[in-house]
């Protein structure tokens, strides 16, 4: 397959980079720093570009099977500024698939059924900014014609891949605190062969 996979210099995209490429499919990285990625393959097209510029995200998306989107918010508006450009420009290239990174925070609260966790007593963060931005880019796939996935994990601890963990369609697993930045890339990669969470928030955890 053709992937393109934004956010590849991230930890949880790192990974999924070389999942991809472990099983030789092409991947496409847009980087603003090619120098970031530090892998030597043949598979492997980086082209540098930045994803709130139009251009640099039609020519990412050229020939592309699947999207794979493991931004991240860093205190930025980075993540919703840049989903418009992503959905048109699949749109435009007839690419079907996205799969996105997203946060425990935007999955249903099992408390209060009508909030999402972030906006409930569920959630523990101080902060909703980063959950705020994920909940835009949620309600933009959710308008799209696209067949969107969003996993959204729970804490994200560096450390080895445990390769068993609970996944709950638009609910965190009950009792789930985390799950290592290696099994929820590996989740996220494993979701272009699965149509089981089409038009769905995942949540993750141990």
């Amino acid at each position: 397959m053709n992937i393109l996979i934004l956010g590849a210099t991230g930890r949880v995209g790192g990974q999924i980079v070389t999942y991809a490429l472990h099983d030789r499919h092409h991947v496409t990285v847009l980087v603003r720093t090619p120098e970031k990625i530090q892998i030597n393959n043949k598979n492997l097209k980086t082209i540098q570009g930045n994803v709130l510029n139009k251009d640099d995200i039609m020519r990412a998306t050229h020939g592309i099977d699947v999207v794979i989107s493991a931004l991240n918010t860093d205190g930025t508006t980075t993540l919703s500024e840049s989903m418009p450009l992503i959905i048109e420009a699949m749109q435009n290239e007839g690419i079907q698939r996205i799969i996105t990174i997203g946060t425990a925070g935007i999955l249903q609260s099992r408390t209060t059924p009508d909030s999402l966790r972030y906006q409930s007593s569920e959630s523990k963060r101080k902060s909703v900014r980063a959950a705020e931005e994920h909940h835009k880019v949620y309600d933009m796939l959710k308008q799209s014609t696209l067949e969107w996935t969003i996993i959204c994990p729970t804490y994200l601890p560096d450390g080895e891949s445990v390769g068993k963990y609970r996944v709950d369609r638009n609910f965190l697993p009950e009792g789930g605190v985390e799950i290592s930045v290696s099994d929820a890339a590996e989740f996220t990669y494993s979701q272009i062969k699965s149509s089981d969470f089409i038009k769905s928030r995942v949540g993750i955890a141990y």
